[in-house]
């Protein structure tokens, strides 16, 4: 686990994500839930507060001051797992059991369009290739992928990436997401481009490479 990283259940920062996920609590709450002294937690909790984890809230209970209760934040909410590949998953079984893989790679080549479209407004006009390809690389960074755009010595581009947000459904659809989906977002950006998929996480490599041939 990289330094700062917090994973929910692990460690006291990420047993303190558990309890709050259940319910807004006090320092008070959390110190006696998991056996820490008040003063750790409230400084776990600075922690998390700052970096927008958690967010503190008040509330008058009789008489005296507010209880200061902590709750998640929706960056907070976002650190505990998905499983949206199942649901994907189960969607693309339903569509190609009932409607056939030419409708299915279809609606991906027409998913990868649009999504090309929202890229393409954030680069000039006048972009070279390189600069469309490093706009996609960003692209999908954003996404959760970690990816990097190379020039090889002959003039053409790779897009190297280390990680697969697609990568459950990549092993069981391959074709529609690492050839489909992938073919259409990256012409849609760079134009009638010969896209070779060297390596791939799916076919049990480290990464998955896309050596590109800028026509």
């Amino acid at each position: 686990m990289a330094a700062g990283e917090i994973r929910v259940g692990e460690g006291t920062r990420g047993r303190i994500l558990e309890e709050l996920a259940i319910s807004p609590k006090t320092a008070r709450d959390l110190a006696k839930t998991l056996g820490i002294q008040e003063s750790a937690a409230r400084g776990h909790l600075d922690r998390l507060e700052e970096r927008g984890i958690v967010v503190p809230t008040f509330r008058r209970e009789g008489v005296g001051r507010p209880r200061k209760r902590y709750l998640l934040t929706p960056q907070g909410q976002e650190l505990f797992p998905r499983r949206y590949e199942l649901l994907l998953d189960s969607v693309m079984e339903e569509l190609l059991a009932s409607e056939g893989e030419g409708f299915v790679s279809a609606l991906f080549a027409e998913a990868a369009k649009r999504m090309a479209k929202q890229i393409v407004r954030e680069v000039p006009t006048d972009a070279s290739a390189q600069e469309r390809a490093k706009a996609l690389a960003g692209a999908l960074n954003h996404l959760g992928f970690r990816c990097t755009v190379e020039s090889t010595p002959s003039g053409s581009l790779k897009i190297v990436r280390t990680n697969c947000v697609f990568r459950h459904n990549a092993l069981t659809h391959s074709y529609l997401l690492c050839e489909v989906f992938d073919k259409h977002l990256t012409e849609e950006l760079l134009g009638q481009v010969g896209l070779d998929l060297q390596d791939s996480i799916t076919r049990g490599g480290m990464q998955c490479t896309h050596l590109i041939q800028l026509r």
